[in-house]
């Protein structure tokens, strides 16, 4: 992998990540999927990072995995895939779920197996118009990896997933959005705008809050209503001793907008 394979800028908080290798309709390589970990790794960390844009140049978002370079079947062990599918697709999905900023994927094209799954992990999507997604595995003999029998049912039920799943077939964004898979569907020439437009306000929310809101939202389709309950009171404990519930506080009494630092 070159480092032109994933591209990446920070710049007004905002971490941007970019899918570039348009050839390989951004069909992701173990290398690329490194980079990517790390980054959203490092985004988690830095406090000048405030949200994530995951996005791709070309006309696919992702292809899914690059398989090429695998050993062939006949020199795989028990075990073999497994191991690769744990330290490969399931930790990319992993890293955008553990993210702790928030991560916007701009989706500009094709989506396909763990590039489906990649945008689905995200915490908002957009979609361009000529964007459309497909559960890809089931035409490969494969059953979902990367995290997509845990995503999809619970973003649209398991009805929907299993029909996605079953068949196979291409999701316009039009119909993803209808399904609630996708948040908003734009023209083309609007998507990176419109995703610029939508992380500036994430880098310019209350960052922490932000990150307790994404964990107890994505923690509570796992848990009984007790634990959600006791997670939610102790996230606004601690939410509580941040500089900017005070901001918040203050410019709501003051009545101003607030001005949040992201701390």
């Amino acid at each position: 992998m070159t480092t032109s394979d994933v591209l990446h800028a920070a710049a007004g908080g905002v971490s941007w990540i970019t899918l570039n290798r348009p050839d390989a309709m951004n069909a992701v390589t173990w290398e690329q999927r490194e980079r990517i970990i790390g980054l959203l790794g490092a985004a988690s960390k830095d406090p000048a990072v405030r949200a994530v844009v995951l996005t791709a140049t070309g006309k696919g978002f992702c292809a899914g995995a690059d398989l090429r370079g695998s050993p062939p079947a006949d020199e795989r062990l028990s075990g073999d895939v497994a191991r690769m599918i744990r330290l490969g697709a399931q930790r990319l999905i992993g890293a955008v779920l553990d993210c702790e900023k928030p991560v916007l994927a701009a989706v500009n094209g094709t989506a396909a197996g763990i590039g489906a799954h990649l945008a689905f992990a995200c915490d908002l999507v957009l979609a361009s118009q000529e964007a459309r997604f497909i559960e890809v595995f089931v035409r490969r003999g494969l059953v979902p990896d990367g995290g997509g029998a845990y995503l999809l049912p619970r973003l649209i039920g398991p009805q929907r997933t299993k029909e996605l799943m079953f068949f196979g077939d291409a999701l316009p964004a039009s119909e993803a959005e209808r399904l609630g898979l996708v948040n908003r569907v734009v023209p083309p020439d609007a998507l990176e705008k419109t995703a610029r437009a939508w992380a500036e306000r994430l880098a310019s929310g209350p960052t922490r809050a932000l990150a307790l809101t994404k964990q107890l939202v994505n923690a509570s389709l796992d848990t009984d209503r007790s634990t959600s309950f006791a997670a939610e009171a102790w996230a606004q404990e601690i939410t509580m001793t941040t500089r900017d519930a005070a901001e918040g506080v203050t410019s709501f009494v003051e009545r101003r907008a607030a001005g949040f630092e992201g701390r």
